[in-house]
């Protein structure tokens, strides 16, 4: 019997990394359990024995015979006394092993997809809770203009929407081989059902209606690489919006900007050096293994660019890697995420802080307007706006209180166009943002309404 500890090397997606659900339908037992290898209703032999998965008894004959499926074959015919004769009479290998492959990147993408949309969910419920809570926005790493929290938050719902919408499609897509024999012309078929009545596109299509999918209309030994392609892609780009939400929480939660936090335990230890630490691991998590999934691709461009004629052999070891861990990786990072988003913590008073400290400088943008409304010159103006926030944006850099308001009030050049008593409210940034709650509110409608079931 195979049994695993960490005695020796196991991956740590066996164990550490993704749910069980997805683990299962990557594990070995329902691979050989969906294969069938023949359709069950053949022969009530091998109907009654389909699920007898023996892996220690094929693993023994694939050392002697070093071939995979012929070892399940073989494995499966002992154990069909009557049955086991028939057993892939016609087929080729890639006649199981692509069709059940196709239908695993199926339930898998419904596994991914579900777990999406609980995501969206929480993120369009923050959304809507921060709607109109202003909040610095940051352009190169610098403040530059008030935002909203969730308008923030809109962006990265955005792109994990799209990202839903191209894998609801794709799945939508996914086909098998079908039963097209050793290089996909279904020639050994059609000689084994000469003067049956049936043809060899009739029998697979009624194979695959049983397994509930469709196949390619042309493929060589194996489907079309390209698929796979397609499939690592796009868990790729999912990949790229859960960084990114990741890195970016990272980047507020440090405490030069301090607005944000991820969830951390009241007896979570954030450094075994450090007692005070609050280190972001959850989001340094997401943003790890999605970083190993932006990798992928290129595992999958190889094969479907490189698989030569009719089938090489050279895309199937590193695809026994790819496509599982491709899917436990986006499996893991949305758990986490979905962790992130609902037990995020924001913090007014540094919201706050910023806002009063930065965005009086975005805020003179409507200074210099009603100035000129007013009747001054839009250049000159400008110029006096720019060297009184450069002398406060040193006096800040120097840890001084950010004298902006004051100089601007005492410069004649401008007062003169507008009284010092209408700059307070010109200068208060927190209204400066738009209809940035409008379009949150109806992002986070849309994507329940397209997410709902």
């Amino acid at each position: 019997m195979l049994t695993y500890d960490h005695q020796s090397y196991i991956s740590p997606l066996t164990w550490r990394y993704g749910s069980q659900a997805m683990r299962t339908l990557w594990s070995e037992t329902e691979k050989r359990r969906a294969v069938g290898l023949v359709t069950p209703e053949q022969v009530a032999d091998l109907k009654a024995h389909q699920d007898d998965v023996d892996i220690a008894r094929a693993a023994e004959i694939e050392r002697e015979i070093q071939h995979d499926l012929m070892a399940e074959i073989r494995t499966y015919a002992e154990q069909c006394p009557v049955g086991g004769a028939i057993i892939h009479l016609g087929a080729t290998s890639m006649d199981a092993l692509d069709n059940v492959e196709a239908m695993r990147l199926q339930r898998s993408l419904d596994l991914i997809l579900a777990r999406l949309v609980k995501v969206l969910g929480a993120l369009a419920e923050r959304m809507e809770q921060e709607a109109d809570t202003p909040t610095m926005a940051f352009t190169h790493i610098q403040p530059a203009e008030p935002t909203t929290i969730g308008y923030r938050l809109a962006q990265y719902a955005q792109d994990l929407w799209l990202d839903w919408r191209e894998l609801r499609q794709l799945r939508a897509c996914i086909r098998g081989k079908g039963l097209k024999g050793a290089v996909g012309t279904s020639a050994s078929y059609s000689a084994l059902l000469d003067g049956s009545g049936w043809s060899a596109r009739q029998l697979e299509e009624q194979v695959m209606a049983s397994l509930g999918l469709e196949a390619f209309d042309v493929a060589t030994q194996t489907y079309p690489r390209k698929q796979d392609l397609l499939v690592v892609q796009a868990l790729a780009n999912l990949g790229a919006s859960l960084h990114k939400f990741a890195f970016d929480l990272r980047l507020l939660q440090s405490p030069p900007i301090g607005e944000w936090s991820e969830p951390f335990g009241e007896k979570q230890v954030g450094s075994s050096a450090m007692p005070f630490k609050r280190n972001p691991i959850v989001a340094e998590n997401v943003d790890s293994l999605t970083r190993l999934v932006a990798a992928l691709p290129r595992v999958a461009w190889d094969n479907a660019a490189l698989s030569l004629l009719e089938r090489t052999l050279d895309d199937s070891a590193n695809r026994r890697l790819m496509l599982p861990e491709a899917f436990l990786l986006l499996d893991e990072a949305l758990i986490r995420s979905q962790r992130l988003i609902e037990g995020l913590r924001i913090w007014p008073e540094a919201v706050a802080r910023n806002l009063r400290d930065y965005g009086i400088f975005a805020a003179t943008e409507r200074v210099l307007m009603a100035a000129v409304k007013a009747g001054g010159d839009r250049q000159e103006l400008h110029e006096v706006i720019r060297e009184h926030s450069m002398a406060a944006w040193a006096a800040l850099q120097a840890g001084e209180p950010n004298p902006l308001a004051a100089r601007l009030a005492g410069d004649e050049r401008l007062t003169r166009w507008l009284p010092a008593v209408a700059l307070p409210d010109l200068l208060d940034a927190t209204g400066h943002v738009g209809d940035a709650p409008e379009r949150t509110r109806r992002l986070a409608q849309i994507i329940r309404g397209e997410t709902a079931p």
